[in-house]
Order: structure tokens, then C-alpha cells, then sequence
């Protein structure tokens, strides 16, 4: 129906029930048979029968599919008087409060226990008992201190995530208006049940599932449910056609939604866990958390060295009493022996170098939920990305316009499009309103109309002080048109329609230039917006006539088209560099999104998914037909995915991880939240994210950034890298000292060195210098190497082969010195041993730096913190060596000068060794 303009034309906002009494003003539901009908068993439940019958039908009917009376009649309830408080406090008891249940927040004693839950750490703790048991407190006070400080770090990060999370739901609590017993009353939303009348208008948020009974031009936001970032116009009649997509219901209203534009009202028929929302819920409860690639190498590497540490303790122990060596020394040396082979310090590194890297994301605003998540980026292979709001803006802008007299303008063009009639109709037959501060307000499409107009010069609030508007005929879902009417000075009225290319052309019969009607080539306007809408364009046709006064509702004679505008959510500008970096590190980016599939492949096709025009788009349709077998077959062929849903996006994840990939899933909507966590690293928005996309995640960005995974890949590959750097150095040198203890009875040399002095070795070397290699900066071409495979071990690549030979090497260096010192009658020979160890891991610490570029190119300055901590190192040998109050603690003995430069060039040799390793691998990849 037609509305008279008035100064105060938004008279139709809910506010009071004397403001607005209960009737219907448009798409009007006359229910009042059905709710007569419905009186004997209303009047039943209010004597305390049994309120089941008509209650759990709530949560089982297909509401889209069924009239607004049956609805009504269904739910128990007059639609013109809403529930009694009666009715209400009966439903409240059978459904409980409308809300999802949360997790309880983590106590402080369950972030604890969560440290110690590693077999490495149990490892530890059992090697500092044992360690207490023998009377050795300096090596238990090492061994609790870095479990302490591994916990310590670990319960930090873990709080502060936490913090922050909760930080992001404390919102002001939902309210909503509902009619009962004829009148309104604002409540929490917490407290709505099932068969409540729902009052909305533009801003809310929808606060539980609605079938609409009435709706004035509302327009509702579900980008955050189903992905599309087009607002969804919404009515009252049972859709015709396919209904299977939430999108496609536009006669419901879903909880979490926003309402952009009108007012309606709504029967709640689902409330908390049986709302499109809570089956989210369910869907994330039904998941969990999935062990980290670190996490599972780390467990593995823990589980097989402990066994092997116990098998070669155990032999070392049964050769020393063979040899006659007295029980309680070789007890003590196969104790020292399993605490110098176990890196201790590996926990307190994996977690300081992981908690670096969190503070890191965080200062490009990111914040890690889980700390192994950080090098899990490292290890991706695919990269899964909703599409609104994650590669996209999620807000529309203007991108083409096509019109009689100057054809089409680009966005890509340079410059703003010409002012013209197609313009200032874009802004007068719009609804957006000047927001407080700058800009506009309102639905999406026509916010960008209005900005894409005053780019050209068009200033709407002087258009509409010329040309005030007089009548409107508001859009209609049904009709997919709105029109506007508006009188000039002179008394002149001209009215402006906007509609769907489909609808608009076929109803004008004329093309409007500036010299006037030309004829109207129907099909080729029709060919151009279907061009237009193969380019992801969603495409509006605008039209004008004069007359003398405005047309009767209908009326659309004398139609003139003026042009097609074409609107766009625009990719970010930042998110086609972070595809092609993910693209050089060997990362295969695909878009799985609920939007339409010309849509999808447009936005695609511009960030660098796609490349080919023509690309395959597998469409939730299409993949609901196939076995899982047959999506394994295709799914790696394909890079964007359209108009599927939440369990069609887990079903992708999980084809994917059977072909053995590594999958990254980010997004932003409710809609997101299940495949968020079903990946092997779920990452959400923050932002403009939901909770529970947010709970469901292990990384959130907070500044909405995609460029940021690109960065968060490369810090989760140095990260990895390093941690294979301190496996590689601490493990070589524990070889190295168990060959030592292992091979000297075997060649017939004494125990060459005492358990102080391999706990000794043990905690300097494993101390400051394996920390440091945590500030290693990631090495050159990180980015453009190809992800390692997920099932690659820690030891991949050549390193255990390098920890074989180095350790031999660094044993036999010293068993070399040890028998020189022997036969030349040298008394220092233990000194020496215990000098060429410490020496010779430190210089292998230096050399291991990078795995193919030489120490002189990386120079000292690069890690200033290894630096410092290897003289640091050599500092404190030479005390145990120099120090007379030392010596007897340590059982050294001052070397001489020769003696020091021996040891000192039999240590240089093990970084000549690797050294020349690294100059082998250049020459191999060369």
C-alpha cells in the first residue's frame, strides 16, 4: 500500500503497545479462528494438564513450510494477544531459559593440571624424584625449576586467552520486546518461550527462531548464520521452491541475526539448543579438540626416547658392574646418564618459543587460544576461508553502473562515475538515513547506493530538499520492486523505481536518455545484467516516469528505464597478497562460503584462488548428492565451494584430512564455528566474528585481518624450525655424552667423566644456549619452500642421521683426547674430556643455526642472545677449570695453556664438521 510522507515517517517503529496495538498491518494473519480452536486444550494446560503435546511439536515442525495460522494454532497462542504470564512460566519450566549452555570458565587448578599432562614433563618429574632419592639437589632444583617454569608459561598464556574471550562476550545483555496479554513488555531474551510474540525493528537482534507473522519492509542481516552478505528481504507467505538453505526461509527470522531495516513481528517456535544457532552448539559439542601436529611429534619423540634412555642407562649399568666399578657410582653415572640424554629443556623451549610467537601474533593483533596453534600454521597445506567477511569487507559498494548514453563505469576505472539521472534515482529511491557521526545507516545495498552517488557529486540531502518525497511503495519480497515518488518546485512529480533486473526491464517500455525515450532493446539489457551478475555483481534496475500526481499501488505504465547499477562486497585489499604468499609457500587457499556460486567465483577469481574464469564451483546442492567417497575423489580438484552448509563444511574438512592434508579453516559466522574446530587449526574473526566462532577457534584475529594468517604461517614455520634447531643441538650433544660414558669401558679407558660433571654439561648447555635458538630469526625463503608433509617426524630430513654422526664425532674427540692425555702421562686428562664436551656443543650450537647458509653470512649479530649465551657458557667452564674453590667441586684441575688451545681446536673441528654438512647440502639442492 501506498504511504504518505511525513516529517514523521518512522512512526512505524515498535516501541509501545499504545504506540502500536496488536494488529497487523501489512501481509495481515487472521488467526482468530485458529486460536478459537485452540481453547480446550489452552484451557487444559492452564488447569495443570500436560503441556507437552503442543510444546514439543515446537522443536520438531518445519515452520518455514507451514501457513502463519497453523503456526498460531500450533503453537497454542493468539497472535493478537500473545501469551498469558501464566502460559509463559509453564513453557519456561518444560524448555528452560532461551540460551546456549557455556563451558564453565577453566579454574586456576585445571590450567595447572593441564602442564603436566606431557610424557616428556612426567619424565622429568620422575628424573627429579629419583635425581632427590640420590642426594643430587642441584640437578632436582634444575630439573623442577624448568617444569615449574614450563608450567608457568604455559598457565599465563592459557589465562590470558581466556581473559580475553570473555572479555569479547561481555556485550550488554539481549533484551526483546513480546506481547503478553495484549500488552508489550521489554524482557531479557533469556526468558522467551516458545509461542511468545516477538516485536522487531531495525537494529535488533532477532532473540530467538521466529516464524513472521507480520513484516514491514524488514530487511535481516545473517551473514553471521549463513554467510551471505546480502540482506535478506523477509515476509509472511510460505516461500515457493527450494526451502533446504536457511537463506531461502525468508519467512523466519533466525536467533543471532540483526534486523537492518523495518519491523516485524514473529512467533518464537525455538528457543536455546533448539534454535539454528544451538544446533551449532551441538555440532561443536559433538566435536573436540584434535592433538597438534607438534603435539603428536612431541609425544612420539617423548615416548621412544624415554624407552631408549632406559635401555642404555640399564646397559651402562650392567657393564660397569661387570668392569668391577663400585654399584654406587655406576647407580649415580646411569641416573646422570638418563637425566644429561632427556632435553630437559625441550618443554621449557617448545613453550618459550610458542609463547614468543603468541606475544608476536598479538602485536598484529592476533590472539593465540592455544599455544601449539602457532606452529600448526606452519604446518598447513590448505587453507579453507569463508568468504563474507573474511576475504570480503562484509558491506557492500558500488562496483558498475550501465546507462543509456555513457555506457559502463568500472570501480577498476580511474575516477568517479558521471553524475546522472540513473544516480539521483540510486539516492532517492533509497531508505538509508544519515548516521550521527558521518556516513550512512541503514540496509547494506542502500547505503552503498547512496555513497556510489555522492562519489559522483550527488548530494541527497540537497536532492531531497528540491525534491522531497511524497508517496512510496515499499519493497516487496514478492514483487522484488520498490518505487518512490517525489515533487519538484515547479509542482512536477517524478516517480523512481528500483527492482530486480528480471522484474524492473520487462515492465518498461522505453530507454531514457538525455535526449529523451529511445526504444528499449529488452534482451540486451536483460544479456548485460546476466554479464553483470556472472561477475558476482548484484544487479538492481532503476527506472523513472512523470505524472501528475503519484500511481495507485501496481501501477507501473509508463516505465523508462535508466540503467543497471551493479553492487559488490569487495574483496579486502590486503587478503590477494596474503593468497599469493600462502600460494609461493606452497599452500593451496580454497573458499568455502554459503553465497551464491557467481558470486563466490567472482571474488575468487579476483583474489587469486582461481584463475581460470570458468572454474569449477561445487555448490552444496551438487556435494549433498555425492558419498564421501566421491567427494574424496574431487575435493582437491576443486577451489571454491558454494552455498553449502555447516555439516557440508565439515564433510570437506574431512575429505581433505584423508588425503592426508593439513587443513586451516577461518571464518567469522556461527555458520563457521563447526568446521572451525573439526580442522586441524580453526582460526576466527574477532571483530566482526561471532562467539561462537570464536570459542570454537584456536587463533582469533582481532583486527579481522586475513593478511595476518599469511604472517601467522611464516611465524609458525620459524618456530618449527627451531625447535628442530634445539632438537638437533641437544640431542647431538646427549649422544655425544653417551657415547662417551658408552664407548670408553667398550675401548678400554676408565669412566671418563663423573656424574657432576655430566649434570654439569647438561645444564649449561641445555640452559641459556637452547633457550636462545628461540630469537633465531626464520631463515631465508621460509615462505617459498612447500609445507612439510603432517606425518613427517621430528627427526625428518636428515636430522638423526645428523645427530648419529656429530655425537660420534663429538665422542670421539673426546675419547681421542682422553687417550692421548693417557699415554702422554697427562693427569688432566678428565678436565680435558669435560672441556672438549662443553666446548664442542657450544660450537655446534653456533653452526646448527641454519640448516644450509654458513655461520659468517648469518654473522653474530643476528641471534645476540646465542651470542651472549655461548660466552656466557664458555665463561662459566673456564670458572670450574680456573677457580681454585671450584675444583674440588667439579674434580678439575687448572689446564694449561696448550692444553686449553688443544681442547678448544678439538671442539672448532665439530663446527668445521658441520659446517662442511651444510656446504654438501647447497651443492645437493643446487
Amino acid at each position: 500500500m501506498w504511504r504518505a510522507r511525513s516529517a514523521d515517517r518512522k512512526e512505524g517503529r515498535i516501541g509501545t503497545a499504545a504506540a502500536h496495538p496488536p494488529r497487523l498491518e501489512c501481509n495481515k494473519l487472521q488467526a482468530t479462528r485458529g486460536a478459537a480452536r485452540l481453547e480446550p486444550r489452552l484451557t487444559a494446560i492452564k488447569a495443570g494438564g500436560d503441556p507437552r503435546p503442543i510444546l514439543d511439536d515446537v522443536t520438531t515442525a518445519h515452520w518455514h513450510l507451514r501457513e502463519a495460522a497453523e503456526v498460531a494454532r500450533a503453537q497454542g497462542v493468539d497472535p493478537a494477544l500473545g501469551l498469558d504470564l501464566d502460559e509463559v512460566r509453564t513453557r519456561a519450566r518444560h524448555h528452560g531459559p532461551n540460551e546456549l549452555p557455556t563451558a564453565p570458565p577453566r579454574s586456576l587448578a585445571a590450567l595447572v593440571a593441564e602442564q603436566f599432562r606431557d610424557l616428556m614433563i612426567l619424565v622429568l618429574v620422575g628424573a627429579a624424584l629419583v635425581s632427590g632419592v640420590l642426594g643430587d639437589w642441584v640437578d632436582t632444583l634444575v630439573i623442577v625449576l624448568i617444569v615449574l617454569l614450563n608450567a608457568l608459561v604455559g598457565v599465563v598464556q592459557a589465562w590470558r586467552a581466556d581473559r580475553a574471550l570473555l572479555a569479547l562476550r561481555r556485550l550488554a545483555a539481549a533484551q526483546a520486546v513480546v506481547l503478553r496479554g495484549g500488552r508489550t513488555h521489554r524482557v531479557a531474551a533469556h526468558e522467551l518461550v516458545p509461542g511468545d510474540v516477538v516485536l522487531l525493528e531495525a537494529g535488533n537482534q532477532v532473540p530467538a527462531d521466529l516464524r513472521l507473522i507480520e513484516s514491514v519492509q524488514l530487511r535481516v542481516d545473517e551473514s553471521a548464520l549463513t554467510g551471505e552478505s546480502v540482506t535478506v528481504g523477509k515476509q509472511t507467505a510460505v516461500p515457493a521452491g527450494e526451502t533446504g538453505a536457511l537463506g531461502d526461509r525468508v519467512n523466519m527470522a533466525y536467533k543471532g541475526t540483526t534486523a537492518t531495516q523495518g519491523r516485524a513481528r514473529g512467533l518464537v517456535v525455538a528457543t536455546g539448543r533448539s534454535t539454528e544457532l544451538g544446533r551449532m552448539a551441538k555440532l561443536l559439542a559433538e566435536g573436540g579438540w584434535e592433538p597438534t601436529p607438534l603435539q603428536r611429534r612431541l609425544s612420539v619423540f617423548g615416548k621412544r626416547l624415554a624407552l631408549a634412555v632406559l635401555a642404555i642407562c640399564a646397559v651402562v649399568f650392567g657393564v660397569g658392574l661387570l668392569r668391577g666399578e663400585p654399584p654406587l657410582l655406576m647407580l649415580m653415572t646411569a641416573v646422570s646418564l638418563a637425566v644429561a640424554a632427556i632435553p630437559e629443556a625441550l618443554p621449557a623451549v617448545v613453550t618459550v618459543l610458542l609463547a614468543l610467537g603468541a606475544r608476536r601474533m598479538v602485536a598484529v593483533n592476533a590472539l593465540v587460544r592455544r599455544l601449539a596453534s602457532v606452529e600448526t600454521l606452519g604446518s598447513v597445506t590448505w587453507v579453507c576461508s569463508d568468504k563474507t567477511g573474511t576475504l570480503t569487507q562484509n558491506r557492500m559498494r558500488g562496483e558498475a553502473l550501465v546507462e543509456a548514453d555513457s555506457g559502463r563505469w568500472s570501480a577498476a576505472q580511474r575516477g568517479a562515475p558521471a553524475a546522472s539521472e540513473l544516480l539521483q534515482a540510486a539516492a532517492q529511491c533509497n531508505d538509508a538515513q544519515a548516521a550521527p557521526g558521518a556516513g550512512w545507516e541503514g540496509d547494506p545495498t542502500e547505503t552503498a547506493l547512496v555513497e556510489l552517488a555522492a562519489l559522483a557529486g550527488v548530494d541527497r540531502t540537497d536532492l531531497q530538499r528540491r525534491w522531497p518525497r511524497i508517496a512510496e511503495e515499499p519493497f516487496d519480497a514478492t514483487a522484488k520492486r520498490m518505487s518512490t515518488w517525489h515533487r519538484g518546485g515547479a509542482g512536477e512529480v517524478v516517480g523512481y523505481t528500483k527492482g530486480a533486473p528480471e522484474v524492473v526491464i520487462p515492465l518498461c517500455e522505453a530507454l531514457r536518455a538525455q535526449a529523451g525515450a529511445r526504444p528499449l532493446d529488452r534482451a540486451h539489457w536483460l544479456q548485460l545484467a546476466e554479464a553483470m551478475a556472472a561477475e558476482g555483481l548484484r544487479v538492481l534496475a532503476f527506472a523513472r516516469r512523470e505524472r501528475d500526481a503519484p500511481a495507485a499501488p501496481g501501477d507501473t505504465t509508463g516505465l523508462q528505464l535508466l540503467g543497471l547499477v551493479g553492487l559488490i562486497d569487495p574483496p579486502r585489499a590486503e587478503a590477494a597478497a596474503a593468497v599469493r604468499e600462502c600460494r609461493q609457500a606452497g599452500i593451496t587457499a580454497a573458499m568455502i562460503t554459503g553465497d551464491h556460486p557467481a558470486t563466490a567465483r567472482a571474488i575468487a577469481l579476483r583474489l587469486g584462488i582461481v584463475q581460470d574464469p570458468g572454474a569449477a564451483v561445487l555448490t552444496g546442492a551438487r556435494l549433498a548428492a555425492m558419498d564421501d567417497a566421491a567427494l574424496a575423489a574431487c575435493v582437491r580438484e576443486v577451489r571454491v565451494f558454494a552455498r553449502v552448509d555447516p555439516l557440508q563444511k565439515i564433510r570437506i574438512v574431512r575429505a581433505l584430512q584423508a588425503h592426508g592434508e593439513l587443513v586451516a579453516m577461518t571464518g567469522d559466522g556461527v555458520n563457521d564455528a563447526p568446521a572451525l574446530q573439526r580442522a586441524d587449526i580453526g582460526v576466527a574473526m574477532g571483530r566482526g566474528g561471532t562467539d561462537v566462532a570464536r570459542e570454537a577457534s584456536s587463533l582469533v584475529l582481532l583486527d579481522d585481518n586475513f593478511a595476518t594468517l599469511a604472517a601467522a604461517v611464516r611465524e609458525g614455520r620459524r618456530i618449527y624450525d627451531n625447535i628442530r634447531k634445539f632438537v638437533r643441538y641437544a640431542m647431538t650433544g646427549n649422544s655425544g655424552e653417551i657415547g662417551v660414558i658408552f664407548l670408553a669401558p667398550l675401548v678400554g679407558l676408565p669412566l671418563p667423566l663423573l656424574p657432576i660433571h655430566i649434570l654439569w654439561v647438561n645444564l649449561v648447555t641445555d640452559g641459556l644456549p637452547g633457550l636462545a635458538l628461540a630469537a633465531e630469526p626464520a631463515e631465508r625463503g621460509v615462505m617459498q619452500r612447500p609445507p612439510r608433509p603432517p606425518g613427517e617426524s621430528l627427526f625428518a630430513r636428515g636430522l638423526w642421521q645428523h645427530v648419529l654422526a656429530i655425537g660420534l664425532l663429538l665422542a670421539g674427540l673426546c675419547l681421542g683426547v682422553q687417550a692421548w692425555a693417557l699415554a702422554v702421562g697427562d693427569t688432566h686428562w678428565q678436565t680435558m674430556v669435560f672441556t672438549v664436551l662443553t666446548l664442542g656443543q657450544m660450537a655446534h650450537v653456533l653452526a646448527i643455526r641454519s640448516e644450509t647458509t654458513p655461520l659468517w653470512r648469518l654473522g653474530l649479530r643476528s641471534n645476540l642472545p646465542l651470542t651472549l649465551a655461548v660466552l656466557l657458557t664458555f665463561a662459566l667452564q673456564l670458572a670450574t677449570i680456573y677457580l681454585p674453590f671450584l675444583n674440588p667441586v667439579f674434580h678439575t684441575h687448572p689446564l694449561t695453556a696448550t692444553e686449553l688451545a688443544l681442547c678448544i681446536a678439538l671442539a672448532a673441528l665439530v663446527w668445521v664438521a658441520v659446517e662442511a654438512e651444510k656446504a654438501w647440502r647447497r651443492r645437493s639442492a643446487a
